[in-house]
């Protein structure tokens, strides 16, 4: 029995050693047995070299496909000038220079799941070039999904850099404002906000690992938060993460019920590690529990465990 759903990497034609190592770890600590599909999106044609790397790894199906130039360029309403000024006045900041990391950032908030590539699957797991998987899965966790009806799930949560998102949570408050009922009941916004929803805290899941439904993020509530944010034009004039644009619309879109924490997968994505300590949990693993980013103060995810009321897991 196997759910519908598929691995989706967003990559480069020159991290083609990196995807190439991620996939064989993939293959070894899960797909292996379960053969899901892989799906390679990139913003120029794979090179046949990337392709014969990645080929070999997995006996799966691989479909290489091409981002639509149209959702990897600027919208008619966002002023190039303006976008150069930004990039300019963010110089010091993480990716703040950077023109590629804008449009990737806004690929994966609003559209990858939207590829025809993509559109069979009910499902998809990101994976990213160079990421390590420490830990044997002798579960399903697709089928976790969908049999318990969780909709967005999660390794590691973290604070976001606030330099890249000023007016982000306005923009939210905004939409909040004008469209109440998309807001779902018992949702998390006590996840991301400290005071009701005046502001935001900054708790984010770092989306370059996350498994979710794919069906939520193209219905009605999802594509409205992302089309506001869009028109607001915060991914180009300030830069704006695809993580805390995924994390607020699950925390509001979604009830806290539909989002999960997979603490049973080891996770590395630098500089940052998600390691079970539970003693048989960790015989599965090659990883160092006491680095676990999940139990330091700055984490998110206790705060997560205890609002979803699973307080047997908190750390």
């Amino acid at each position: 029995r196997r759910a519908n759903a598929a691995f989706v990497m967003l990559v480069r034609n020159s991290d083609g050693q990196g995807a190439r190592s991620a996939v064989r770890q993939i293959e070894d600590r899960f797909n292996r047995n379960f053969q899901y599909p892989y799906v390679f999106l990139n913003d120029v044609p794979f090179t046949e070299e990337f392709k014969e790397l990645i080929r070999p790894m997995s006996r799966a199906n691989i479909t290489f496909g091409l981002v639509p130039a149209e959702h990897w360029s600027y919208p008619e309403w966002i002023s190039t000038t303006k976008v150069k000024e930004a990039r300019k006045a963010m110089a010091n900041i993480v990716y703040g220079r950077s023109e590629s990391y804008r449009h990737m950032c806004r690929y994966q908030s609003g559209f990858f799941f939207q590829h025809e590539a993509m559109l069979p699957f009910d499902y998809y797991w990101r994976i990213e070039p160079d990421v390590e998987f420490s830990c044997d899965l002798d579960f399903d966790p697709f089928l976790y999904m969908q049999d318990n009806n969780k909709k967005y799930a999660f390794a590691m949560s973290l604070p976001e850099y606030m330099e890249t998102i000023p007016s982000l949570w306005n923009v939210t408050r905004e939409f909040m404002d004008m469209y109440p009922h998309l807001l779902a009941e018992n949702n998390a916004l006590d996840l991301i906000s400290d005071d009701g929803g005046e502001s935001y805290n900054s708790c984010h899941f770092w989306s370059n690992f996350e498994i979710a439904d794919a069906r939520w993020m193209r219905d009605k509530a999802y594509q409205q938060y992302f089309n506001h944010l869009d028109q607001a034009g915060g991914f180009f004039y300030e830069r704006w993460g695809d993580a805390p644009v995924h994390s607020i619309a699950a925390a509001l879109l979604l009830p806290i019920d539909q989002i999960h924490f997979f603490k049973e997968i080891g996770y590395f994505h630098a500089p940052f590690y998600n390691c079970p300590a539970e003693p048989e949990l960790q015989v599965k693993c090659h990883c160092d529990p006491n680095r676990n980013v999940n139990r330091e103060r700055m984490s998110c995810t206790n705060r997560f465990l205890e609002l979803a009321g699973e307080k047997g897991m908190v750390f």
